[in-house]
């Protein structure tokens, strides 16, 4: 500023001032607003890409004409917990479902995305979460070995109830030398798995599917 010019009276104003900080506190809570709005979008649109390529893992594409992640039915299970279970349909008949089971193995809980055709048929399952020692429990995983793979195909009807366990317990599956804890949470896991499907999963789509006749008459 020139010298011998003075200042507008009302920037000394307290009020000026005020509404000066006022009025930058807004522009910047506006930018973090839409930085914040278009982080979030991205954010649910990679987990909806996260969960699609999750499903394509347990479903082929093949077996359904349907968006999976539109259509989802909410189960309270055993344990008294909601689970989401995605329907897949052909020509509007349910073909097969995927949904999660939990169960703790040795380092924490081990989620496993399990994928279960309408004859109770395990079609795919994936570990897609676990805090497993690496080396050992992370085995469990697809990329690290095929040990999951064994699951595909089997059933409650064609595989006996002693089977369900690792063969250190008797049963039909191969624990991992050290670390024989984590493939027998996800043996239990899976074997809870088919018991919801036919004792909770099947019959409430069946109650989901009659309430939207209801509704929709």
């Amino acid at each position: 500023m020139a010298k011998g010019i003075k200042d507008p009276s009302y920037k000394k104003r307290i009020g000026y001032h005020a509404g000066l900080l006022a009025g930058m506190a807004l522009i910047v809570s506006a930018v973090l607003a839409i930085g914040n709005k278009q982080t979030h979008s991205e954010i649910l649109q990679r987990l909806e890409e996260d969960k699609r390529a999750t499903l394509d893992m347990v479903i082929p594409k093949n077996l359904y004409d349907n968006d999976l992640l539109s259509e989802i039915v909410k189960i309270i299970d055993i344990k008294n917990q909601e689970t989401t279970v995605y329907v897949a349909r052909k020509e509007n008949y349910v073909v097969a479902v995927a949904f999660m089971m939990m169960e703790q193995g040795y380092a924490g809980p081990i989620n496993v995305m399990l994928g279960v055709s309408k004859n109770g048929e395990i079609l795919g399952a994936r570990v897609i979460s676990h805090q497993e020692t690496p080396g050992l429990g992370d085995k469990i995983e697809i990329k690290k070995d095929r040990w999951i793979l064994g699951f595909d195909g089997l059933s409650l009807e064609n595989t006996r109830k002693n089977e369900w366990a690792v063969k250190k317990d008797g049963g039909k599956f191969d624990q991992f030398s050290g670390a024989t804890i984590t493939p027998r949470a996800v043996v239990k896991a899976i074997k809870h798995g088919l018991n919801l499907f036919n004792e909770k999963i099947i019959p409430g789509i069946i109650i989901h599917k009659a309430s939207n006749k209801k509704t929709d008459n």
